[in-house]
């Protein structure tokens, strides 16, 4: 079964949260995609990962772009197979996927500062659960994230 980590962000935003994990992935040479919830999220997160200094660089790319199979990490609203090969599966802005299984590593990661984003997330454990998936559960602390469960 996958690896699910649900990632509780209480500190920081997503846009600063995804590139520091998307860097860990990639330094072990790591693909991932990135799923999110609408088409004006991943304009928006494309953007951001562009800008972001930490680390300074996270190549990517999405349908807009294309060559696929050249993106070390893939963004889409789609939940469809991971069109970069990917082994990582990031869900966020509370997206869901049917594809749990197809990925070795799942991180998802939700606005704990959200009543809506926190029940969400809790149903998506559930489910996981269920479905006999490992998980584990992560929150920012004051030193990073601290596994809790």
């Amino acid at each position: 079964m996958t690896e699910i980590g649900f990632y509780h962000l209480t500190r920081t935003a997503l846009d600063q949260a995804l590139p520091k994990l998307l860097g860990r992935v990639l330094a072990q040479s790591g693909r991932a995609q990135v799923l999110l919830g609408n088409a004006e999220r991943l304009a928006a997160l494309d953007e951001a990962l562009w800008k972001c200094v930490d680390p300074d660089w996270l190549p990517h790319g999405s349908a807009a772009q294309g060559h696929a199979e050249m993106q070390p990490i893939w963004l889409t609203a789609e939940d469809a197979p991971a069109a970069n090969g990917a082994r990582f599966l990031f869900l966020v802005d509370g997206a869901d996927s049917a594809r749990l299984a197809e990925f070795d590593r799942v991180f998802d990661l939700f606005d704990g500062n959200d009543e809506v984003a926190l029940a969400a997330a809790r149903t998506r454990w559930k489910s996981a659960k269920e479905a006999g998936h490992l998980l584990s559960y992560w929150q920012q602390g004051q030193r990073g994230w601290e596994k809790k469960a």
